[in-house]
Formats: C-alpha cells, structure tokens, sequence
C-alpha cells in the first residue's frame, strides 16, 4: 500500500497513519489528548511519542483534563522520574496547565475546528517539498490558544496537531488514504 514519504516499515507507525493521521476528528476526549501529545512531540519524532502514548495513557490519568488539572507536585515530581515518558519538566507541568485552559473553553471541540471553517482543508501536495510546517491558520491558532493559556502550541505543533486530527489532510496524492479521505 502506498503510504505517505513519513510512514516508515514500523508496524506501529503504519497503523497510526493507516488509521487515524488525517482522519476528522471531532471527539473533545482524543483531541484533548493529541493536542498534548503533540506538545510532548515537539522537538522529537511522532514515533517517539506514539510508542509510549500507551503508558502517557496510564500515567496521565487517561489525559482526563479534570484529573490532569488537580495533578500535584508531587505526582509532577514522580512522572519525572518515569523512563516510560519524556521527562521534560515544562511539558510535563505544561499537560497540567493544558488541562486547566482546556476546561476553561466553552467547546473545546468548536474552538479548534473553527481556525477550518469546520471543515477540513483538503490539500494536493504530490510530494513533501509542497508541504508546509505551518500556515496562517495553524499562526492563528497558536496566538488564540496561548491567550487561552496553554503551551507547548507554537505554529508549527498547531499544524502537526490539525494535520494529525484531520483538519487539514495533507496525505500526499500518491498515498492511498488520500483517496479516500478527499471525498
């Protein structure tokens, strides 16, 4: 199956592309938590992430961001000493801080899908070197959630993040999910 030039022969890498990069979503839940995971990206690989998403899952109260907003020191403390997670302080107390803008958001969900018109951009790149690593609306996406208190969202995580939850598909022409998911 022809797969986007970033998918590498890592069943687990082939998985998260075949079945949930680019795929609109809409659930408050799985965006609260890839809008987290995508800070914890920042500077690393997806693979990096997605292979230890399960134990963020465990260890981060299944990114409840009611939990993750009441996280105390000292469980900020034990996380840091955690091999099973990136152990980055900013954006381990950024999950806490996250979670206390993302509570604050009348519709999360409205929120986000609104830098899109609601909709998803449907992009045509035959190839990465037409892909950008950030637009206007993932620079306009970034200003309004840092006002709204979060971290770890600059440009270019905002469009990892709009890529990775459908509202922009960017699977290459030649991949075979952008057939289907341009429809």
């Amino acid at each position: 199956m022809p797969r986007c030039f970033w998918c590498t022969e890592d069943p687990l890498y082939q998985d998260y592309h075949d079945h949930e990069w680019g795929v609109p979503l809409r659930d408050p839940a799985a965006l609260f938590e890839l809008l987290l995971l995508e800070g914890f990206q920042a500077g690393l690989s997806w693979i990096t992430v997605l292979k230890k998403r399960a134990h963020y899952r465990k260890v981060m109260f299944g990114f409840d961001p009611q939990r993750l907003a009441r996280m105390t020191d000292a469980e900020v403390e034990a996380l840091m000493l955690d091999p099973g997670i990136i152990r980055h302080r900013g954006k381990v107390t950024g999950a806490r801080k996250n979670a206390l803008a993302w509570l604050q958001l009348e519709d999360p969900v409205g929120f986000l899908w609104s830098f899109v018109g609601g909709q998803p951009i449907v992009n045509h790149h035959p190839d990465r070197s037409a892909m950008p690593t950030q637009t206007e609306q993932a620079a306009a996406m970034s200003k309004a959630l840092k006002k709204a208190g979060f971290t770890f969202v600059g440009p270019t995580i905002c469009y990892a993040f709009m890529q990775a939850s459908g509202m922009v598909l960017d699977h290459t022409t030649d991949c075979d999910r952008y057939a289907i998911l341009s429809r």
